[in-house]
């Protein structure tokens, strides 16, 4: 009898054991990780699609890949399911951070490609896109481009695709812009060795004219700026353009306010934040305007309701810089969410090959409008961009309007 008692009490403290064990319904990411939640493991037996997030979540540009992730993330909650052949797939959103960084773009793609996913979606930034896009070719798998501009993401390899307009035709509509604010000689930084803000510098200077720009270019951990604001004055420039990291673009404000730089400045798509408007506000003799792919109120019913999620979680408002304003990022990453389910429906399989095989094809009308594609084309047909001008009193972007390239 005691030999039996022992057994039973020995079997009762193995069960307690197990039942104090994980379980698996605990989030496979991190604390740090933006999308512990979502990126958790569905339960065994599951069937799972796997959608790879190529995006910065350190680094220069971590706080534009995190609002970039936001968006994709809002678009998994509200769809996250699939059918696929007439089965319902549960889409899982797997990431790895390029952390800002060309010479890590490589192994973060790679890390996505043995993972398993069917198709990728990133990356804010166009050099860590441009470094990573040979790999995703060599591999076959088909990545979508949300807010990459610079031309050659799509030109290395054959299985990048891309939402947003692209370099040429935003610098174009810069430089006819600083034409329309009277500008005759305009002062141009960009980052050394950085794809996206030397391009943007170039087809700037190209349309605008090189005879009537002064060119400088910082390096890599450069913190201070005032000697290129002195630059700008001393060679009696009236646009001063800097389509740089928002983190580069806070350093270069405080300078331009320090100094009454005495000129408007001119950026790109990366200087659509709240990171740029936190660093404009208060400071009166900053003018500050920027091209973009979306305006805050364009869509009321899509913005409150984005809004409200974001403020609904903590993680997800730190992520959004602390407050819920909505980056144009986002919603693109949001809209590309949808255009890689449109393609895996279309494909009627999880195997990457038929993915590609099916973007070319996809027309689908997202938040910031019709993404489709030209026949033999990768860059989806984009022929508007926004304007906004910084409102340094009441700390909001306020739209100026639309603008084409004729």
């Amino acid at each position: 009898m005691k030999k039996i008692l022992a057994l039973l009490l020995a079997l009762c403290m193995v069960f307690a054991l197990a039942a104090c064990g994980n379980s698996s319904d605990e989030p496979a990411g991190g604390s740090e990780d933006p999308g512990a939640a979502e990126s958790e493991a569905p339960a065994s037996g599951d069937n799972v699609i796997k959608i790879g997030v190529f995006e910065p979540q350190s680094g220069d540009n971590g706080a534009g890949g995190k609002q970039e992730i936001l968006g994709m993330q809002y678009a998994n909650s509200l769809t996250p399911t699939v059918e696929v052949g007439g089965v319902e797939y549960t889409v899982q959103l797997v990431y790895a951070d390029n952390q800002s960084s060309n010479d890590k773009a490589v192994s973060a793609a790679q890390e996505l490609i043995t993972q398993g996913v069917s198709v990728v979606l990133g990356s804010y930034g166009s050099g860590v896109s441009v470094s990573a896009a040979t790999a995703f070719g060599d591999a076959g798998m088909p990545a979508i481009g949300v807010t990459c501009t610079n031309p050659q993401v799509t030109q290395v390899s054959d299985t990048y695709y891309r939402i947003c307009f692209i370099d040429p035709f935003q610098g174009t509509v810069l430089a006819n812009y600083a034409r329309e604010l009277g500008a005759t000689k305009a002062y141009c930084l960009a980052k050394q060795g950085d794809d996206y803000s030397v391009g943007l510098v170039n087809y700037f200077v190209e349309a605008f004219g090189a005879e009537n720009c002064i060119q400088e270019v910082f390096q890599e951990g450069t913190s201070d700026y005032s000697s290129y604001v002195t630059n700008a004055k001393a060679n009696g420039c009236d646009i001063f353009f800097a389509p740089v990291s928002t983190e580069a673009a806070a350093l270069i404000i405080d300078q331009a306010a320090t100094q009454d730089l005495g000129m408007t400045i001119l950026a790109g798509d990366t200087w659509d934040s709240n990171v740029i408007i936190a660093a404009a506000q208060g400071k009166d003799n900053v003018d500050i305007y920027v091209t973009t792919f979306y305006q805050e109120g364009g869509n009321a019913e899509f913005d409150a309701a984005f809004k409200e999620w974001i403020n609904s979680d903590s993680v997800n408002l730190e992520n959004n810089g602390g407050n819920d304003m909505i980056a144009a990022v986002s919603v693109l990453g949001y809209d590309a969410y949808y255009v890689a389910l449109e393609a895996i429906k279309a494909a009627g399989s999880t195997d990457p090959a038929a993915v590609l095989e099916a973007l070319p094809g996809v027309n689908y009308q997202g938040i910031t409008g019709n993404i489709s594609f030209a026949e033999g084309a990768k860059d989806a047909t984009r022929d508007v961009a926004f304007i906004k001008y910084c409102n340094t009193e009441t700390g909001v972007w306020d739209l100026i309007g639309e603008q084409g390239v004729e």
